[in-house]
């Protein structure tokens, strides 16, 4: 239906842009829970009035806190707001029990992103990384001042352009220490193969994963995001890899986690270990046969000592 007063509101694709969800995710929810419910401008394209565009960014927030799109989508923002007031003092408290560092410690890198000198930014991470050493930053720095940055977005203080400013900039500055890290430094085992399943977009605690495996002089290669099942073997096979590494969030649901574990173990040989780790709570909830669950960047060292003490 067209709609005179369409002035002002976004298509699907400004959509996708303020809220983070894809422009197919848009879609299914509108097919199968009614929501959105877009208007239509004089072409016939997509429009999104602002209740909605507001409502679908809380379902981002909820999403990237672990809840179902089956049980989100189709609440009142009512609901919603509660389920994420819930989420918030959840990970609060989980942050304190973990140490995590005061807001006010990281203060400074959330003023230098919030008021967008990203030169600034940069620079201060590369220096922290000097100052500290890589490991000791990627624990007591980058890990949690990337989930404040997530909580953040998840209060509707840091738009998305923000959160994904911060991203680039953390992935440029880990990924120049990464390759700082002297060659002797590094032994020929084991040989790491890195990356995310297909619907897993999320690839920072991927690059810190391999910058903490770095430092225990593992060789790495990293595919990045979202590697289709079938090739990871590929690539294992190619690269000589030693072990598998995958980084999990919560965007897959945990079927999808269980099940693309189960099958890459199948397809694996018994000899290549595959590690699962990263925030993602399907990790939690039950064990998958023939794979090692690395549950903090902190057990990193630890589990690579394990394997070089028994590399079958």
């Amino acid at each position: 239906m067209a709609e005179s007063a369409s002035a002002g509101m976004p298509g699907i694709a400004a959509v996708e842009r303020e809220t983070g969800l894809s422009k197919d995710t848009l879609r299914i929810w509108e097919r199968r829970y009614g929501f959105p419910a877009p208007l239509r401008d004089a072409q016939d394209e997509r429009i999104y009035p602002p209740e909605q565009v507001e409502k679908l960014r809380l379902l981002k927030r909820l999403l990237d806190a672990g809840h179902r799109p089956g049980r989100v989508v189709p609440a009142d923002r009512e609901v919603l707001q509660a389920l994420l007031a819930e989420a918030m003092q959840r990970r609060s408290s989980l942050q304190a029990k973990q140490g995590y560092l005061p807001a006010e410690t990281l203060a400074p890198y959330l003023d230098l992103l919030q008021s967008h000198r990203v030169e600034d930014l940069r620079r201060l991470l590369a220096q922290a990384i000097v100052r500290m050493g890589l490991g000791a930053a990627v624990l007591e720095l980058i890990a949690p001042l990337t989930t404040q940055v997530g909580e953040l977005w998840m209060q509707g203080e840091l738009a998305v352009f923000e959160e994904h400013i911060y991203s680039e900039c953390l992935q440029q500055v880990l990924r120049q220490a990464i390759h700082a890290v002297p060659r002797q430094a590094l032994s020929e085992r084991p040989r790491v193969l890195l990356s995310t399943l297909p619907g897993e977009a999320h690839g920072l605690g991927l690059l810190m994963a391999e910058a903490m495996l770095t430092i225990e002089g593992c060789q790495c290669l990293s595919l990045g995001v979202q590697t289709p099942l079938a090739d990871i073997p590929l690539a294992a096979r190619a690269h000589a890899a030693d072990i598998v590494a995958l980084s999990f969030s919560n965007v897959l649901p945990a079927g999808a986690v269980h099940e693309g574990l189960q099958q890459l173990r199948a397809l694996l040989p018994p000899a290549v270990a595959l590690w699962a780790g990263g925030s993602g709570s399907a990790l939690q909830r039950s064990a998958v046969g023939g794979v090692q669950r690395v549950a903090q960047l902190g057990e990193v060292a630890a589990a690579v000592q394990r394997w070089r003490a028994d590399p079958a």
